[in-house]
């Protein structure tokens, strides 16, 4: 019960202003943000890439309330695929975005939020490589579908993230599926209303596969967010029943959580992204992942409690 708790929490300037400023903070920031600079990311992407994994870079920060921070966030993305492309590592990583940072929220947003991304889809398939629009709430969801299907015309390889637990899911899925969209699957982090979500994790489980069979028996490019060893082999086995080879579909786990089983991925031949965010602005994106695993909130209080 603590993850509405905490993802309400991840709203709260007080929360914000309390957790910044405790001694464990920066500990645990450490295992999930890879760093505050291009600077800092740019090593990992080659240590990841030589190891094998892909990478899918986040510039982490949502809640803007200017349109002024909106192309801030879009230049911050630019100058990433700009030194991405000098490094020769842009087939290696590609972006995942929020559109309420790039002003989604704001007024007129919609198309403000289209006319910023443009851009960096345009640079990223400039390198060899692509963006994904991240799933928000689900108040977000239409503009970021329409925004999805317009980048395509010219971007064909342009993904989004559905979330298993919005009833509306399956039937998104099966839209994407159809039209040839590469599309993340992931359970869903936010705090979404019963009017609108499933709120029993062994029922979003079950709706997780049941769309991961859409997707895998569907013309896209699956792939898989979870970090769920069940859903991993479900996952494994709902591939080989549709007949797509390795190259066909990809895992997707987090930066810091399960490395080992990301390496045991990618040594099989499996196509393994890892979900990387950095920046400044990190607060939002950490506290949904406390809120995700209730181990990631235990190791935060322990870090707290032993540097105070």
């Amino acid at each position: 019960m603590l993850g509405p708790v905490i993802l309400a929490a991840s709203r709260s300037d007080k929360m914000r202003r309390f957790v910044s400023a405790a001694p464990g903070t920066k500990q645990v920031v450490a295992r999930f943000i890879a760093g505050e600079t291009v600077d800092d990311v740019v090593p990992i992407v080659r240590d990841l890439g030589e190891r094998g994994l892909e990478v899918t870079l986040d510039v982490v920060g949502e809640d803007i309330t200017t349109v002024e921070q909106s192309h801030a966030a879009r230049d911050a993305y630019l100058e990433l695929i700009g030194r991405l492309g000098e490094m020769g590592l842009g087939e290696r990583a590609e972006m995942s975005v929020k559109l309420s940072m790039f002003g989604q929220s704001l007024e007129n947003g919609h198309e403000l939020a289209l006319a910023n991304v443009r851009p960096v889809v345009e640079a990223a398939a400039g390198i060899g490589t692509t963006v994904t629009l991240d799933a928000e709430d689900h108040t977000t969801l239409d503009s970021m579908f329409a925004i999805h299907e317009e980048l395509r015309k010219d971007f064909p390889q342009t993904g989004c993230v559905i979330q298993a637990y919005l009833f509306r899911t399956e039937a998104d899925a099966r839209r994407l599926a159809a039209n040839g969209s590469r599309v993340r699957i992931v359970k869903g982090a936010y705090k979404e209303p019963a009017s609108v979500a499933l709120q029993d994790k062994a029922e979003i489980d079950k709706a997780y596969v049941r769309i991961m069979k859409i997707l895998m028996e569907g013309e896209g490019y699956p792939m898989i967010g979870s970090h769920d060893p069940r859903l991993v082999s479900i996952g494994q086995e709902l591939a080989r029943r549709a007949g797509r080879k390795m190259d066909e579909y990809e895992f997707q786990m987090l930066y810091g959580i399960r490395t080992e089983e990301q390496n045991r991925l990618a040594a099989e031949g499996h196509r393994m992204r890892v979900y990387t965010a950095y920046g400044t602005d990190w607060y939002g994106y950490f506290m949904r992942r406390l809120a995700e695993k209730p181990a990631n909130l235990l190791f935060f209080v322990r870090s707290i409690l032993t540097k105070g």
